[in-house]
């Protein structure tokens, strides 16, 4: 009796270990992969971020390449030979249509549905936190490719695929994130794969709601932000924080009711100077809304006919997602990238990211 149990337990933990051994995703950063990463992103054809400074990828195929949908948006599905998964999102790829995805930056919930166009009505999940808020453009090219990625993750995991990166650069970058939100609450997605997300120049997707929930279901290395710190586009959009964008419990609660208790020369004196610092930025925050928002909701229309889009918040303070990975620049950096004052995209580009990477993840340490 004694050596079957021996026997079971024996058996019990050489599968466990063949499990462990057999995953080839690992979490954090690593310098190869991302290298890859950029080789894939090179390929995507038309984006001018690509100009060929990488070579083809080692190990892996493209098996699948969406149809443009939304505005202007794509991604492509890789396998590698040791069976993970790539989906790689386009970036903006130079048309008037997709800068205005960028641009159409009011928040709207990261729960709810939307009219996508005359047909199609989204329905989504990106966080628990009801409050928290995501950029309304991005969530196109989300509503755009999202079940249509869904679909081929549960096909590739039928034929034992279980390992997936989701990456992307730029705006393909930022829809990323909200890619592998949207994964992790459908409930049609299997709970055992392996999700790593890289992010690499991604603007900002949400408010600091969306943000903490992202960073949550991605922690301990599994969603990554890759920056090159002399790169603006991971500091946009716009942003305003007001007294409306702290958590619950915070001090301007009951910021009236706290004014009362003081004396009356002090309670006008200090309820006049926190309406001259609280109602400009919640004004700032309105105008950015109607502007970018309501306002540009008008000129998508014109691309997706039938396009509603949910009740936009009266929130636009964004904040970045993702565990950092700095790409600081090192010496001889700004000499090979110089700013001639108009190229604004010089340190946006894949070859810049592709060359601090080098520098400073294949460079041996000096003693």
């Amino acid at each position: 009796m004694l050596y079957r149990i021996s026997v079971i337990c024996f058996l019990i933990f050489t599968f466990a270990v063949k499990q462990l051994t057999a995953q080839h995703l690992h979490p954090y950063f690593n310098a190869a992969e991302y290298k890859q990463m950029l080789a894939i992103i090179d390929r995507s054809g038309d984006s001018p971020w690509t100009k060929a400074v990488t070579p083809y990828p080692e190990n892996c195929q493209m098996v699948y390449r969406s149809p443009e949908v939304g505005m202007k948006n794509r991604w492509d599905l890789w396998l590698r030979n040791d069976d993970v998964a790539i989906i790689h999102i386009r970036g903006t790829n130079g048309t008037a249509v997709s800068w205005m995805e960028n641009f159409y930056a009011g928040m709207i919930p990261a729960t709810g549905h939307f009219q996508l166009n005359d047909s199609t009505r989204f329905d989504y999940k990106l966080s628990n936190d009801p409050q928290a808020y995501v950029h309304a453009g991005w969530m196109i090219g989300l509503a755009s490719m999202g079940p249509d990625i869904a679909d081929k993750i549960k096909d590739c995991y039928r034929k034992g695929i279980h390992e997936f990166i989701i990456m992307g650069h730029s705006q393909g970058g930022v829809i990323a994130f909200l890619v592998r939100s949207y994964l992790a609450y459908r409930e049609d997605i299997p709970k055992d794969i392996v999700f790593k997300t890289i992010s690499s120049g991604a603007p900002k997707p949400g408010n600091l709601n969306y943000v903490y929930d992202y960073d949550y279901i991605t922690r301990n290395g599994w969603g990554l932000r890759v920056v090159n710190a002399r790169d603006w586009v991971p500091e946009t959009p716009f942003s305003v924080q007001t007294t409306r964008d702290f958590t619950t419990v915070n001090p301007f609660t009951d910021i009236k009711s706290a004014l009362k208790e003081q004396k009356w020369a002090a309670r006008v004196a200090l309820s006049y100077l926190y309406g001259r610092l609280d109602r400009p930025s919640k004004r700032a925050s309105r105008r950015l809304q109607r502007v970018l928002g309501k306002m540009l909701s008008k000129k998508v229309r014109t691309v997706l006919p039938g396009y509603q889009p949910p009740t936009f918040a009266q929130r636009h303070s964004y904040a970045t997602a993702g565990t950092p990975v700095i790409l600081y620049p090192v010496n001889g950096y700004d000499e090979k990238f110089p700013f001639d004052g108009k190229n604004i995209f010089t340190h946006h580009m894949l070859k810049p990211y592709l060359w601090l990477t080098q520098q400073i993840y294949d460079t041996p340490a000096q003693p």
